[in-house]
């Protein structure tokens, strides 16, 4: 079934307007991440705490950032997730100098997060665990399952992991009664009731990593990058020719390069989530690249003589029906997740919206014009119009 007629667009007709425009932008992002706002890298690449928490009743940032103020961490970043209004996303933000050893540089940022955590907490549950109380947003599952393994001997293990269960669904019991459809026994829920309180905070995640880890990360990421885009060079070279490889390794990195561009304008945050993202950017566009040269070598067989742009022209014409369909039903995907996604995958969303829109461009506008550059640079007048 064809959905779209066969459209008689001189595409290339533009190539040096749609050339431009990338390399401004480009020209624009590389500026903006050198001398002025940078890149913001997560946790992942750089150093320090990242924790995710879950109030019990809802707060905003402001007091957050004023009760870190109290321990010298004000300058934390603190950011509100969700829509309850009771889970932040906290980063400490001040470098940690342990020097000399890496496992020193992990215990400093650890000992941070455990001040952070005690900072948001302040006197919560002074007076219950003076009584001998434990916190139940705060106990781990093995500390859980054994409060109650030595009460109720062989009932621990799955009362605990209920508990526990409940907890992560919800992000934080805010009321004993949250228990009741767990299925525990009257008496274990009795003795929970006794023996804990709950605490007005709990630690959905906690990440900490030092310098020379998030420098390793670092490496390893741009290092991934490079040689995905190599070993797409050396595949496309054999399949085609040299030059398509050249092409379609231009397009790959300008693909990448508009994105950080993107990203450092946005102020957004890069972690190991957006390099999986990137890297699936690049499979993507590649995708549609190869379709297009295939499409083109075919023509060429059966359009002997005719200049190669033209042929170039109503080879992407042939496959821009299949090129809006494929990327647009992978828009439309990747809008929904970034609109109600939540703030987990949000960035990972605007990612694959930019990738997806500049995967198009790149593949219409980039990858055929570098061949016709360089056959008109290297190739001979025969290869030009075979």
């Amino acid at each position: 079934m064809q959905l779209f007629k066969t459209p008689s667009i001189r595409f290339l007709k533009y190539k040096y307007l749609a050339l431009g425009l990338a390399f401004a932008i480009v020209l624009a992002g590389v500026i903006n991440i050198a001398f002025f706002k940078g890149l913001k890298l997560g946790v992942d690449f750089g150093e320090g705490t990242l924790l995710r928490i879950m109030l019990k009743t809802p707060s905003d940032e402001g007091h957050i950032r004023d009760l870190l103020q109290t321990v010298g961490l004000g300058k934390s970043q603190v950011q509100k997730s969700g829509s309850s209004g009771r889970e932040f996303q906290i980063r400490a933000v001040e470098s940690v100098r342990t020097k000399p050893s890496d496992k020193e540089q992990i215990e400093a940022h650890e000992a941070l997060a455990d001040k952070i955590i005690a900072a948001l907490k302040g006197d919560d549950g002074t007076a219950e665990r003076a009584r001998g109380l434990v916190d139940l947003n705060g106990i781990d599952e093995r500390s859980l399952t054994a409060l109650l393994e030595s009460a109720f001997p062989g009932s621990g293990p799955e009362a605990a992991r209920a508990i526990i269960a409940q907890r992560n669904t919800a992000g934080i019991v805010a009321d004993f009664r949250e228990l009741d459809g767990l299925g525990l026994k009257p008496e274990v829920r009795s003795y929970i009731q006794d023996k804990t309180y709950l605490g007005k905070m709990t630690t959905l995640s906690r990440e900490t990593v030092g310098p020379q880890a998030g420098s390793d990360l670092r490496r390893k990421a741009v290092l991934a990058t490079i040689w995905s885009l190599m070993g797409m060079l050396v595949y496309i070279a054999l399949r085609f020719k040299v030059a398509n490889g050249v092409a379609a390794i231009f397009t790959l990195a300008q693909d990448v390069l508009i994105t950080m561009s993107i990203y450092s304008f946005t102020s957004r945050e890069i972690n190991l989530p957006i390099i999986a993202g990137i890297l699936t950017i690049v499979g993507f566009s590649i995708n549609d690249t190869i379709v297009i040269f295939d499409r083109v070598r075919e023509n060429q067989k059966l359009m002997r003589g005719k200049p190669l742009e033209d042929v170039m022209n109503i080879s992407i014409n042939q496959c821009l029906g299949r090129t809006i369909i494929t990327s647009g039903t992978v828009f439309l995907t990747v809008m929904a997740l970034f609109l109600f996604g939540g703030e987990v995958i949000n960035d990972f969303a605007f990612l694959m919206l930019i990738g997806t829109i500049e995967g198009v461009y790149s593949t219409v506008y980039m990858s055929c014009p570098v061949v016709l550059f360089w056959q008109s640079w290297f190739g001979s007048k025969n290869a030009r119009r075979r």
